[in-house]
């Protein structure tokens, strides 16, 4: 989950719309870090709240001693032996509890944000992880959090949400809200204007509401409806640079976007904190239309797949692939935006954004003694006008990179992550909670 970004030729991040993450020992069903098109203010603190549950798609790293619970199907096969997800949670499991402990924890992070485009600052996050009924053995622990935005340039926002299971894991509810401006760049549109670094400095002020209701169908299938509003104000910030990208026409102008959608995800992953087998795999589908009462009328689609493989004792070998689809006639902060929710690494967020895009990646992960780890990755991907034109070999934009881990909450087993990243033409470091994805 993307928390802070140091680009090191002194690009902007433009932050990315990020939902919360949740926790679970036995699986979960992962949020996807969708674009908040209402808000990019609010994409920070959310992206901040997300880590305290562990990323949905951003499991922490994990030590020998975690406690994991496989489902009776997960610990034996059919003719009573363990089958290959028990096996792999075995190689990284010390000891196992029979059922989720009574009590929640408490997570609290002051994390650092370093930036050219708002400044030095902090983000102060708090999270609540808890099961709404201590009989209830099957659902994941709910959660509840807030973040705030501090920064030395003026950019303040902050940010609630919940996340609650129940009914044995057969119903979840989640909702958020954020406030906030923030200041950032806009480099244009397509590979050849983030190719020429022109930066329009512009400033953000709004607030983002959103709602969902998800129910299991079959086979861990989990199918619901969800609900987007919010409002924003786009303005030029002044600048002395006389070479300037495109003015979006939405700039200067009240905007109100609000949209129906719906998502849909089957998470076999037996810890979503660390996983060490299964696959997760996630689809949303969001329609912005002007009989809801949104400015534009248009679509966003969202899918991401997720593999993981233990390979080792404490080694896990993940893979990632995302894409991104937009139809209609999106705000230019609704179009897809390479970069954010570490699809990839390497690239300041908002310099490449297009109606398409798909990102890969790979990254090995290694536990070490006293609470340390490791992670190294690299990807490739694109951003593109249209679906005929991807793999086009001269717009890729590759990634390679790593960095260390350190373990944040021992009950849950959640990560400080530093990753320090190769782009194209640049490279960055970035501080979250919670591994990439």
């Amino acid at each position: 989950m993307f928390i802070e970004s140091r680009e090191c030729t002194k690009k902007v991040v433009l932050p990315k719309a990020t939902d919360f993450r949740r926790c679970s020992f036995v699986r979960s069903h992962s949020t996807l870090k969708t674009l908040l098109l209402c808000l990019i203010a609010c994409e920070v603190l959310f992206g901040a709240l997300g880590g305290l549950a562990a990323a949905q798609d951003a499991p922490s790293a994990n030590t020998t001693e975690v406690a994991e619970v496989p489902s009776p199907q997960q610990q034996s096969g059919g003719a009573g032996k363990p089958t290959a997800v028990a096996q792999a949670q075995a190689l990284h499991t010390g000891k196992t509890k029979k059922h989720f402990p009574g009590r929640g924890a408490i997570v609290a992070a002051p994390l650092p944000i370093v930036s050219p485009a708002i400044g030095s600052g902090i983000i102060p996050v708090l999270g609540y992880i808890f099961p709404i009924s201590e009989k209830d053995k099957v659902s994941p622990p709910s959660v509840i959090g807030a973040a705030g935005l501090i920064t030395d340039d003026g950019s303040r926002g902050f940010g609630l949400y919940g996340d609650l299971y129940f009914k044995e894991d057969k119903y979840e509810t989640t909702a958020l809200y954020g406030h906030g401006n923030i200041d950032y760049n806009l480099y244009g549109i397509g590979i050849a204007a983030g190719d020429a670094g022109l930066k329009l400095p512009l400033s953000q002020t709004g607030q983002v509401f959103r709602a969902e209701f998800l129910r299991v169908v079959k086979w861990k299938i989990f199918v619901g409806g969800r609900f987007w509003t919010g409002d924003s104000l786009v303005v030029v910030k002044p600048t002395t640079d006389t070479q300037l990208p495109p003015v979006p026409p939405d700039v200067g102008l009240n905007t109100t976007l609000r949209a129906l959608g719906m998502r849909a995800i089957r998470d076999t992953r037996p810890n979503q904190f660390y996983p060490t087998a299964g696959m997760k795999a996630e689809f949303t589908a969001d329609v912005f239309a002007k009989d809801l009462g949104s400015k534009y009328s248009f679509q966003s689609y969202r899918f991401t797949f997720n593999k993981y493989t233990t390979i080792a004792k404490n080694q896990v070998l993940a893979y990632n692939l995302f894409g991104c689809f937009t139809g209609g006639e999106p705000p230019f902060y609704g179009n897809c935006v390479y970069g954010v929710n570490n699809e990839l690494r390497g690239y300041v967020a908002g310099q490449y954004l297009d109606r398409h895009m798909f990102a890969t990646q790979l990254e090995y992960r290694l536990v070490l003694p006293k609470k340390f780890g490791l992670a190294a990755f690299t990807g490739v991907g694109e951003v593109v006008p249209g679906a005929s034109q991807f793999f086009r070999v001269d717009n890729f934009l590759p990634d390679v990179g790593g960095g260390p881990r350190y373990e944040l909450s021992k009950k849950y087993h959640v990560n400080l992550r530093v990753d320090f990243a190769r782009g194209k033409n640049s490279w960055t470091w970035a501080v979250g909670v919670g591994e990439a994805f």
